[in-house]
C-alpha cells in the first residue's frame, strides 16, 4: 500500500505511520452491519515507502467495491477560486470530482444539464414528482449555503482545461476568481453529496472552510441530509456551527434519525492522555453527553465576558 501519492496522501515512510508505542503491525478494521473486513499491514523496513499487505480480508465493503462514486474523499486543501481547472481522464459516466475538487468543472460541463439520477436527492423543499436537473439541485443547496447563485462550466475544445462561472440575479456572469472562497470550498462538497453513489461513502474535511456561521450550520445540515438519503457520511470538522447543523437537521428537520449519527471527539482525559469519546444524538438533537473540551469554547469565553462586566459593575 502506498504511503504517499493516493488521494493526496503525504505520510513518509513505514516509521512514519507505525505508533512509537506499539508493535510492528498495523491492523486496520472496518465494521459494516455484521461484516468485520480486517486487513494487516507489515513493513519491509523503516524507510520503505509503502507497507506491505500481509492479510486481506475475502469480503470488502460495498464502498470500496471500485464502483464510481462509490467512494469520495474530499481532503481540507480544496482548490479555491481558479481561472481554469484541469480535466479528467475518465469518461463521462465513471467521472469523480477528485481530492481537492480539481474536476469540479468538467463534472458541472459533463453531467449538470442532465437529470438528477436519484430522486430521492431532490432538494427536501421541493415538490417531489418530476426530474429535477443536477445543476438547478446544486444550485439550490449552494444558496442556501454560501449565497444564491447560478452556476455554469465552460470547456476549452481541444484543451484539458475547465472553467467555472457564476452570476447573482440579474447580474452579467463572472469568472470563480472574482467570487469568495466560500463558492468555490462549498460546490465540490454539494456536487459529490449529489451525485454519489447509493450506500457510498463520503469522507469531508473541514466542510466549514470559507464559510460564514449562517452557511456552516446549513453545510451540517445538508451532509446530514445525504446522510439520511442513505450515502454513510464521515466529516472532521472543527466548527459548532457544523455540529449544530446536524443537531438541527436531526431534531427540526428530520433529515436523519437520531440513531442513525454519531459523534467522536478525540480529547485528552483525566490523566491528559489522548483518547476517543463516542457521543450519541438525542431525537431532539441533543448530544448524550459533553466531555471538556468538546466544543465548549463558545461558553468559556462568554463566561469570561460576564466575569469582566460584572467587575467593571
Amino acid at each position: 500500500m502506498q504511503l504517499n501519492g493516493p488521494f493526496g496522501l503525504q505520510l513518509g515512510t513505514a516509521e512514519s505511520v507505525r505508533n512509537w508505542d506499539s508493535d510492528d503491525a498495523i491492523k486496520l478494521q472496518l465494521v459494516e452491519g455484521e461484516d468485520i473486513s480486517s486487513w494487516h499491514f507489515g513493513a519491509s523496513s523503516e524507510e520503505a515507502l509503502y507497507l506491505t499487505i500481509e492479510n486481506k480480508p475475502d469480503f470488502v465493503p460495498s464502498s470500496f467495491s471500485g464502483r464510481p462514486r462509490a467512494f469520495t474523499y474530499l481532503c481540507a486543501e480544496r482548490l479555491g477560486p481558479r481561472s481554469v481547472l484541469g480535466a479528467s481522464p475518465c469518461p463521462d459516466d465513471t467521472l469523480e470530482i477528485g481530492v481537492h475538487g480539481e474536476y469540479c468543472a468538467q463534472m458541472v460541463a459533463t453531467m449538470g444539464n442532465s437529470p438528477l439520477q436519484n430522486v430521492a436527492r431532490q432538494h427536501p423543499d421541493a415538490e417531489m414528482g418530476g426530474a429535477s436537473l443536477l445543476k438547478y439541485e446544486v444550485e439550490k443547496w449552494i444558496g442556501e449555503i454560501a449565497k444564491p447563485i447560478e452556476i455554469d462550466a465552460i470547456r476549452y475544445p481541444g484543451t484539458t482545461v475547465n472553467s467555472m462561472r457564476f452570476r447573482t440575479s440579474g447580474e452579467a456572469w463572472v469568472h470563480a476568481p472574482n467570487m469568495g472562497f466560500g463558492i468555490s470550498y462549498a460546490l465540490p462538497i454539494i456536487l459529490a453529496g449529489l451525485t454519489a453513489q447509493d450506500n457510498g461513502l463520503l469522507i469531508v474535511e473541514n466542510p466549514e472552510a470559507h464559510l460564514h456561521p449562517a452557511g456552516q450550520s446549513r453545510m451540517g445540515a445538508f451532509l446530514a441530509w445525504l446522510a439520511g438519503c442513505g450515502i454513510q457520511v464521515i466529516l472532521e470538522t472543527h466548527s459548532d456551527h457544523v455540529l449544530n447543523g446536524v443537531r438541527r437537521a436531526i431534531g427540526e428537520h428530520h433529515y436523519l434519525t437520531h440513531d442513525n449519527a454519531i459523534t467522536h471527539f478525540f480529547g485528552p482525559d483525566a490523566d491528559n492522555l489522548p483518547t476517543t469519546y463516542e457521543l450519541s444524538f438525542l431525537s431532539d438533537g441533543s448530544i448524550s453527553h459533553w466531555p471538556q473540551g468538546f466544543f465548549d469554547q463558545y461558553q468559556i469565553d462568554i463566561a469570561s465576558l460576564g466575569q469582566i462586566r460584572r467587575k467593571r459593575n
